[in-house]
């Protein structure tokens, strides 16, 4: 991949990014906050972007989503690589949720 072809990856990304995120802000912004993992200043600015904002902003080589996952238990739990594995897919995925839920409110 070229640093074009990454670039261009990049901005598409932001794009899809930032459209997704403006219309789950829009229609429940508390479900955003969790869901997104932005402040409430952060959302409601990003619910008062115009669409010619969001293509300026979506055109910076700098990504602007990242993961929020930065624990092993998670990635563990979400991928079912355990030590034991477990069999239902829905439980291991709930407590995966639960861990993020509550590193979500630990940094408010």
């Amino acid at each position: 991949m070229t640093d074009e072809q990454l670039t261009t990856e990049i901005r598409e990304a932001n794009l899809t990014y930032l459209m997704l995120a403006q219309n789950v802000i829009r229609k429940d912004k508390a479900e955003a906050l969790f869901r997104l993992g932005v402040s409430e200043e952060s959302a409601d600015l990003i619910a008062t972007l115009s669409p010619a904002q969001i293509l300026k902003i979506a055109a910076s080589p700098m990504l602007l989503c990242r993961f929020r996952v930065d624990d092993d238990m998670v990635w563990s739990l979400l991928t079912n690589h355990t030590a034991t594995k477990v069999d239902n897919d829905a439980t291991t995925k709930l407590h995966a949720s639960i861990l993020m839920a509550g590193r979500f409110a630990e940094a408010m």
